[in-house]
Order: structure tokens, then C-alpha cells, then sequence
């Protein structure tokens, strides 16, 4: 039992750490604004907005000339909207 506890705490500590290195790794969400200065030199994904006919956030992620990445949220209007 003592055997089987500490290699289940082992193994939880090694998958914190792991999240933790993850979560170091994402960057963090930059809300755009009109006055944002982007440096984009490739970009990686960009939400699809979705089936909606309302204004909705999406998000963007890209690569700067340094090669940082970098998300940027911004809003849309969805796709919902076609023949109203």
C-alpha cells in the first residue's frame, strides 16, 4: 500500500509539473484594440466565429518577426446571419 501511494504521488507531481511547464508555455490572451500594434509575421490559427448572427469573440494566434507567439482576441460578427 505504502508502495503503491508513493508512486501515485509521484506520478501526480510529475503531471503538475507538466501542466505547470504547459501553462509557462501559452501566451497570454492580448484583447485587440484599434490602437494594438501587431507584428505578424505568420499566423498559426484563427477561430471560425461559428453558426450565430451575433457580434463574438474569436481568437488568433500568431507568430512575431522574433518568432514569439502571441494570441489576440478580437470580435465578429458569426456566420448566422446569411438570407435574414
Amino acid at each position: 500500500m505504502k508502495r503503491f501511494l508513493s508512486v501515485f504521488m509521484a506520478a501526480a507531481s510529475l503531471a503538475a509539473l507538466g501542466a505547470m511547464a504547459q501553462a509557462a508555455e501559452q501566451p497570454k490572451v492580448e484583447k485587440y484594440t484599434y490602437a494594438t500594434k501587431l507584428d505578424i509575421a505568420r499566423v498559426i490559427s484563427v477561430e471560425d466565429p461559428g453558426n450565430v448572427c451575433e457580434v463574438v469573440p474569436v481568437h488568433m494566434v500568431y507568430e512575431d518577426h522574433q518568432g514569439q507567439r502571441h494570441v489576440v482576441e478580437y470580435s465578429v460578427m458569426g456566420k448566422g446571419c446569411q438570407g435574414n
